[in-house]
This record gives C-alpha cells, sequence and structure tokens, in this order.
C-alpha cells in the first residue's frame, strides 16, 4: 500500500511543473532517458498491453530533422532541446499481450479480430503511457514540453514506416529556460469539473 508523497513531489510532479517553450544548452544523456522509460513503464494499462512505442530523437542531427515536420511555433522548441519522444501506439500491440499478460494469453483475441477496439484501445492506454513518461521524465529531474502541432504522417513515414505504428505527441525533454514560460494559466475547481454520486 502507498505511503503518499510528500509536498515537495508533489510539486516536482504536478503543481509547479510547467510546460517548457525554451530550453537551456545542457544535455540530455541517453542514460536519463533510459530511466525514464524504466519509470514509466510501471505505468498500468488494459490487460498490461503496452501499445507505446516510443523514439527518444536525441542527435542534433535528428532533432534537425524532426523539427521540419513541425508547426513553426514548435521548431525552435524541438531543435533546441534535450532529447524529443516521438510517443506512438502499435496497433498490432496485441501480439505481445501471451507475453505480457501470461496470465490470460487468450486476450490477445480481444483486439485481434476487432480493429476498432483495438485502435480505440491503443490509442488510449498509449496516451496513457505517453503520460506515464512526462511524470517519469519529471521525477528524474528533466523538464517536459508536450506538443501535438506536428506533422502526423510525415513523422509517420519518417520514424515509422512499414509498422504498425502510429505516432501520437511529441514531448520534448531537458532543462526548461524559465524566460520561455508563459504566465501561469488557470485551471477549474473540483466542484466545476467533477460530480460525486
Amino acid at each position: 500500500m502507498s505511503k503518499g508523497l510528500d509536498n515537495a513531489a508533489f510539486d516536482v510532479l504536478f503543481r509547479t511543473a510547467r510546460t517548457q517553450n525554451k530550453w537551456l544548452p545542457k544535455p540530455v544523456t541517453v542514460d536519463q532517458l533510459r530511466r525514464v522509460y524504466d519509470l514509466a513503464k510501471w505505468g498500468a494499462t488494459s490487460a498490461n498491453c503496452f501499445p507505446a512505442r516510443i523514439v527518444f530523437v536525441h542527435s542534433q542531427a535528428e532533432k534537425d530533422r524532426l523539427a521540419t515536420m513541425v508547426m513553426p511555433g514548435n521548431v525552435e522548441k524541438v531543435a533546441t532541446a534535450g532529447a524529443v519522444a516521438i510517443i506512438g501506439f502499435d496497433l498490432k500491440f496485441y501480439d505481445q499481450i501471451p507475453r505480457l499478460f501470461p496470465h490470460a494469453p487468450e486476450a490477445r483475441e480481444w483486439f485481434a479480430h476487432d480493429e476498432q477496439l483495438a485502435f480505440t484501445t491503443a490509442f488510449r492506454n498509449g496516451t496513457l503511457q505517453g503520460a506515464y513518461l512526462m511524470l517519469a521524465a519529471r521525477a528524474v529531474g528533466l523538464d517536459c514540453g508536450p506538443m501535438s502541432g506536428f506533422d502526423q504522417p510525415a513523422v509517420d513515414a519518417a520514424y515509422f514506416a512499414d509498422t504498425s505504428i502510429k505516432s501520437n505527441f511529441l514531448c520534448a525533454l531537458g532543462y526548461g529556460d524559465s524566460a520561455g514560460l508563459f504566465p501561469r494559466s488557470p485551471r477549474p475547481d473540483f466542484d466545476e469539473m467533477c460530480t460525486i454520486r
């Protein structure tokens, strides 16, 4: 049973965490990217289906290449980040279910013959895994700059060609420069957005 985290952890993960728009020229190491994944992989997915597929764009040449596939406002964010995670989802995730969900390997068949269910499951759980990745990145001391302004067909052709993987969103990783932050936007209160029945 979880003992819960302290206020400092709440701040790092949520309350003072910000979407970064500008990056300090400080490198992100491959070891850090591995640490991020090794934390994020423990997040729950339905039937442990694990549809997320991640490309960590790390070299400057690849960041520059990816920057040609994003909206103008995201070019500098991509090119100057320490790394950029392309969070994708595999539409044939179910082929891994017998290994990943060994107590019910027949769960593969829930999805293998239902294209719409497979898509919905892959997209939902892959998005969830992208959020886990962001929390893991913050937990190991990195900042995040998630973005959806990119040319999805171009990214899929460049990074997921001849696969069953589709891109979902991008998340720049690194050390944020506070000079690029927008004023903090408001968040709705509980009673505006939630009901208890």
